[in-house]
C-alpha cells in the first residue's frame, strides 16, 4: 500500500520551521493551489508556534512511503 503526505512548510517569526501535515491529499497535486492555501493560512494568521507568527512560505513536498503488511498469522 502507497501511502502519501503533503507537507506545508512556514517559517515563523523566530527563522524556525513548522510544518502542516495533510493525509491522502487530493492528486495531482497543484502548485497554484498549494501556493493559495499557504498564503491564506499566513494571511489569516490562524495558527500559532513556540516561535510565533507563521510568516513566509518555506516549501511544499509530497511525500510517499510504501508500507507492506507482513502476516504474522493472527
Amino acid at each position: 500500500m502507497d501511502e502519501k503526505v503533503l507537507e506545508l512548510i512556514f517559517k515563523n517569526e523566530q527563522d524556525k520551521t513548522v510544518r502542516i501535515i495533510l493525509q491522502a491529499p487530493v492528486e495531482p497535486v497543484e502548485s497554484g493551489e498549494v501556493v493559495t492555501a499557504m498564503d491564506e493560512i499566513i494571511a489569516e494568521n490562524i495558527f500559532f508556534s513556540s516561535g510565533g507568527d507563521w510568516i513566509e512560505k518555506a516549501g511544499a513536498r509530497l511525500v510517499s512511503r510504501t508500507v507492506e503488511d507482513i502476516d504474522i498469522g493472527v
